[in-house]
């Protein structure tokens, strides 16, 4: 029989909590780190500036929708320079991600002034471009960093520090909106996290373009041979259908931080106020939220992984119809509307926990080394347009609607469309696996 020595049996527990800590280089915790400062100032302003915007300012929601409609439109055309930029030498990745914090940080302090509709756009076209450098960098510098059976739970790690932001700084946001009522600070901190993530990046990051993809680069720089790039990844046929599929998925996380906070407050009879949700209520939604992606992330990331995908993105896609259906249902039903909020929450919660890192995993598996870069710009490309349609339309339709809980519908009925696009990507690829 084997004999436990002194005190075995005491480290168990903490050899239990350990296997669940990625096994990951520093240089991939230290960019989460960074994330983890770029997401709590996100959290700063996810559930308010609508609301501020609207409510305080006086803008309708038309206008907003209109301005962050122009950070979409910012997004995707900074998102072509940025699947160029990442593969360039002298700028690569380490370089893109620091043009992306300043840009993001003066961004975020024209909001901090902004009274006026062309500041607000002003505003939110430089954030646009800030962010549309960030994400094709960030994911590309994650793929070098990592081995194809680490990516998944990299990603997995990068969504948690993600999470966990923007659930620690909603929760700062809306205390602090509850007793001091200035949204101006929070743009101004959010800004503040922009310049702490540049600080990480030119202190920790090595550059990760490696010599030859940065000689071959120089030798092929003429516009012809990056418009061939460029064509060639859009003639990817399993890539296409995985993009469009997406951009449904990207209008859908629109929603929740352009048209859900606005809704929530002013759509819901049921609430704790005459029209609505106050926003130290609504703060609490996304905590909880954020709780749920942050507790649950990597768990359920590891208990998918010999599941295929696109069904791991089908599921997440079935979550996310009916979580807009229960937002639908906040709406109209008489009383206890803050039961069916919890319930939509933690649905959607769910939906993003098993989307992100699919979704990522499916673009780093599919992109040769080489056109990383410009793969990752085009998945980059999703979020800018979704971020651009999802909150004109949900402005427009709480402007519109006679009442304003039908978009939840529609945007329920629009799975249909993405089922189809995701089994044509599953049949295109019915052998890729989630490996950790």
């Amino acid at each position: 029989m084997r004999q436990h020595g002194p005190h075995e049996g005491d480290f168990e527990p903490t050899h239990a909590l350990l296997s669940w800590v990625p096994d990951l280089i520093p240089e991939v915790w230290l960019l989460s780190a960074g994330q983890l400062f770029i997401f709590i100032g996100q959290g700063f302003t996810l559930v308010y500036a609508s609301i501020y915007f609207v409510n305080q300012l006086g803008f309708s929601a038309t206008q907003v929708g209109l301005a962050l409609g122009c950070s979409g439109i910012a997004g995707t055309i900074g998102r072509f320079f940025a699947g160029n930029s990442v593969e360039t030498p002298g700028i690569g990745r380490r370089g893109t991600l620091i043009v992306s914090s300043v840009l993001s940080a003066i961004a975020c302090f024209v909001l901090a002034i902004a009274t006026t509709l062309p500041l607000l756009i002003l505003g939110n076209v430089l954030l646009g471009l800030g962010i549309s450098f960030y994400w094709p960098a960030t994911l590309t510098l994650i793929t070098d960093l990592t081995s194809a059976h680490q990516r998944t739970e990299a990603f997995a790690l990068t969504r948690l520090a993600d999470n966990l932001g923007l659930g620690l700084g909603a929760f700062l946001a809306g205390q602090y909106i509850a007793l001091s009522g200035d949204f101006r600070v929070l743009f101004v901190c959010k800004g503040i996290a922009y310049l702490l993530f540049g600080v990480i990046i030119a202190w920790a990051i090595a550059e990760t373009l490696s010599p030859e993809l940065a000689e071959a680069r120089l030798t092929s720089s003429d516009w012809r041979s990056v418009l061939r790039q460029w064509q060639s990844v859009l003639g990817d046929r399993t890539f296409i259908p995985y993009l469009a599929a997406n951009l449904f998925f990207t209008t859908y996380v629109a929603q929740l931080s352009s048209t859900l906070p606005l809704y929530l407050s002013n759509f819901v009879p049921a609430g704790n106020t005459a029209t609505g949700f106050s926003e130290q209520w609504i703060s609490y939604f996304f905590v909880w939220h954020a709780a749920l992606k942050i507790i649950f992330q990597l768990p359920i990331t590891r208990a998918i992984q010999s599941i295929n995908y696109v069904v791991v993105l089908l599921g997440a896609l079935g979550l996310w119809a009916s979580g807009f259906i229960l937002v639908w249902l906040t709406g109209v039903v008489p009383m206890n509307a803050v039961f069916v909020a919890i319930g939509a929450f933690a649905v959607i919660a769910i939906a993003e926990i098993l989307y992100a890192p699919a979704a990522t995993a499916i673009v780093s598996d599919i992109a040769p080394v080489h056109l990383r870069g410009i793969y990752f710009s085009l998945d980059s490309e999703c979020w800018a347009i979704g971020f651009l349609i999802g909150p004109a339309i949900g402005g427009w339709a709480l402007d519109h609607a006679a009442n304003g809980s039908y978009i939840w519908l529609g945007l329920a009925i629009s799975a249909s469309i993405t089922t189809g696009l995701l089994f044509v990507l599953k049949h295109r690829r019915a052998t890729t696996r989630i490996t950790l």
